[in-house]
């Protein structure tokens, strides 16, 4: 799978590339539509604290690279050492988050399943405090985001709110897609009115209308947020974003580990697949 012609044909539509140049050619293009990027160097759950050195050393590596571009990086604390040692994880974002800061970027840190939240916002609020340059992903269906929010909001840290995409238990989460829609745009209006630049991340286009809404309501202007998407979803709505005058970030992976990354988020949530195949059948 990883080496058919076929299959690179599929995943090139939604992974920037297996090197850090191709990457870096898609996010100075992007950079030309008024489009700003986020890089994710793909490769999580590293099996040793050697590997979660390489996958720091990948980053910097991007960070060295992207001076000069809107761009940020985003990382997975278990790609960095989290299920080994939450000091050597902390360390190693400690200095990506230096050098970020240095070069007037940003580490934007992704949230995973829901075994990681608290460690993970344990590392966002001890780099928020260090170094100012961080943004930590909310996941709507998750039942504590809410008091997550609040808390972050409370600290001036910026969050991703996204929907989620790892399969939760009821206990944890809200089951029902009704149900985390209504919370993602509870959240939402939070951030808009409480929150330091959040960044609202979805293709939801009845999400996406209430919140171009509530911000011309309440008179937000477009550079207090902006919007992100996935690179390869939806450009029809990524172009109309980027025309109505408002910021937006697409998340870009890029790397050899672009299959895991794939038949993981598949595996976990059988709607994913479905999200997929929807998209491709309208880009």
């Amino acid at each position: 799978m990883e080496t058919s012609p076929l299959s690179h044909n599929f995943t090139r539509r939604f992974i920037a590339g297996e090197t850090l140049d191709e990457a870096l050619a898609v996010c100075q293009r992007l950079e030309g539509q008024k489009i700003w990027t986020t890089l994710d160097h793909l490769g999580e759950n590293v099996t040793s604290l050697d590997e979660a050195a390489q996958s720091r050393d990948a980053y910097l590596a991007a960070l060295m690279r992207l001076s000069g571009l809107p761009a940020t990086v985003s990382i997975k604390l278990t790609q960095f050492g989290l299920d080994f040692s939450e000091a050597a994880c902390l360390e190693n974002v400690r200095q990506l988050a230096a050098y970020a800061k240095s070069i007037g970027s940003r580490v934007e840190i992704d949230m995973e399943s829901s075994e990681y939240t608290g460690r993970t916002l344990d590392v966002v609020t001890q780099i928020a405090q260090e170094f100012a340059c961080t943004r930590s992903v909310i996941q709507a269906y998750l039942l504590r985001s809410a008091a997550d929010i609040d808390r972050l909001n409370e600290l001036s840290i910026p969050v991703r709110l996204c929907k989620g995409a790892y399969d939760e238990p009821p206990p944890m989460a809200f089951a029902d897609k009704r149900d985390v829609d209504r919370n993602y745009v509870t959240l939402m209006k939070t951030l808009f009115d409480k929150g330091t630049y959040p960044a609202i991340a979805t293709h939801d286009e009845a999400i996406l209308g209430e919140a171009l809404r509530y911000a011309r309501e309440r008179k937000i202007a477009p550079e207090k947020f902006e919007f992100q998407m996935l690179y390869g979803i939806r450009s029809d709505l990524q172009r109309r974003i980027v025309d109505l005058g408002y910021h937006l970030r697409l998340y870009v992976p890029y790397g050899t580990a672009w299959y895991p990354y794939f038949m993981r988020r598949l595996a976990e949530r059988p709607a994913n697949a479905v999200f997929l195949l929807r998209n491709l059948i309208r880009n």
